[in-house]
């Protein structure tokens, strides 16, 4: 098998998930060719010598239908040659897109690829699509599928996790995610131009850096109504000891929707003499894994004990970790199961924070894991997501 390389690393900003918010009045090709230029010019990458392009995109619908890994590339005027693939395992679905990407390349199907995600939540609302496993109740409970706040839930209440300490991680989110805005930790960003507001988007728009622990107190539970309609029945009837469901996320405890894309620039070895930069670091492995579908957002921390496993490794030999912040009480979780200093996780803030553009999430985790690899002068990152139902997936990643 081929060692498979990330050459580049880069994503737009992520903007508010609202009409106001700086890449709304684009279309999701839009942010996407705006990537694929950029890979040109900071690489000099030549795109007939991309074989495939993965995307991860959780709503296939309007915008985002069509296979848009292929319908973009084509709006970005690259070859016809260039294939397109769209993912979709829900919150980790640009993770999987990169580990497939990697296989292609390490199997020696292609010497390049790219991979990454899009989601532009302000033009294609989660749910939009209908999808019965969500909106039929009745069926919903038959394949086990339960919304993710609900999810959040049962996991605090399973790990005991307190309102206090919900709002806690939160507030610690937000105050590392602005401070490394402030700093200018995240280089992999890249300008996009939006002709409509006449604006050139280059930060991540959803920190809300006035945030206090008095200001989220206030905030009222939001998926104790969803509990009341039967998802706690139906909860407590697969966990008998517990007698309730600790409903504790709350708006600011949980992840912000936004806009935005992200990709990689995968390739061999031999594809460095092609380019005018070397590799930055080395996929080392990857691993997928599905949990209990009522917790819903688990998958995460079994993906990553999943993936320490098969490589015999302790949290301790991981330098940085990129875990998703799905929902506070998921933090709680993966830094007790998986034995994460707070020092080595999520050092520049998470998805509370920053936003949450489901499809594009991983691959912005990743590329803000290497910047901050790079910058650290560290070796190894873990970067994973949960997504619904249970699922989750991971790579391990070594910077050169």
């Amino acid at each position: 098998m081929n060692s498979v390389y990330i050459y580049d690393a880069i994503r737009t900003a992520r903007a508010r998930a609202k009409d106001s918010g700086g890449l709304h009045d684009l279309r999701p090709h839009d942010l996407l060719k705006a990537l694929y230029r950029a890979l040109e010019q900071r690489s000099g990458l030549d795109p007939h010598l991309v074989g495939d392009v993965l995307l991860g995109c959780v709503t296939q619908h309007g915008d985002q239908a069509g296979n848009i890994a292929k319908t973009s590339t084509l709006y970005a005027g690259w070859p016809t040659t260039v294939g397109g693939l769209t993912v979709n395992r829900f919150c980790s679905s640009s993770i999987d897109a990169i580990a497939i990407a990697a296989l292609k390349v390490a199997a020696g199907q292609e010497r390049a690829t790219v991979a990454g995600g899009v989601e532009m939540m302000s033009r294609v609302p989660m749910l939009s699509d209908q999808a019965s496993v969500f909106v039929d109740p009745a069926f919903a409970a038959q394949c086990h599928m339960l919304m993710m706040g609900s999810g959040a839930d049962l996991i605090a209440a399973l790990n005991g996790v307190t309102r206090e300490q919900a709002d806690a991680i939160a507030l610690l989110s937000q105050q590392r995610a602005e401070t490394a805005r402030r700093e200018g930790y995240f280089k992999s960003i890249v300008p996009v131009h939006n002709p409509v507001k006449d604006i050139t988007v280059v930060e991540d728009e959803c920190i809300r850096a006035d945030t206090t622990a008095a200001s989220l107190a206030q905030l009222q539970p939001a998926f104790a109504a969803l509990g009341a309609k039967g998802v706690d029945t139906l909860q407590l009837a697969g966990y008998p000891q517990l007698e309730t469901i600790a409903h504790i996320h709350t708006a600011g405890n949980s992840p912000a929707m936004a806009d935005a894309a992200a990709v990689l620039l995968l390739g061999d070895e031999s594809l460095a003499a092609d380019l005018r930069v070397k590799p930055r670091a080395r996929i080392v492995a990857a691993a997928t894994a599905s949990d209990d579908p009522l917790q819903v957002l688990s998958g995460c921390v079994a993906a990553t004990v999943k993936l320490l496993r098969e490589q015999e490794l302790q949290a301790g030999d991981v330098d940085l970790f990129e875990l998703h912040e799905a929902f506070a009480a998921t933090v709680v979780k993966c830094q007790r199961d998986l034995d994460i200093p707070a020092d080595k996780l999520n050092v520049n803030g998470g998805v509370i924070a920053l936003g949450h553009p489901m499809g594009a999430t991983g691959a912005i985790m990743a590329g803000v894991l290497l910047d901050e690899l790079e910058r650290r002068g560290r070796r190894l990152g873990v970067v994973a997501a949960s997504g619904a139902a249970g699922a989750g997936s991971a790579l391990l990643i070594e910077r050169l």
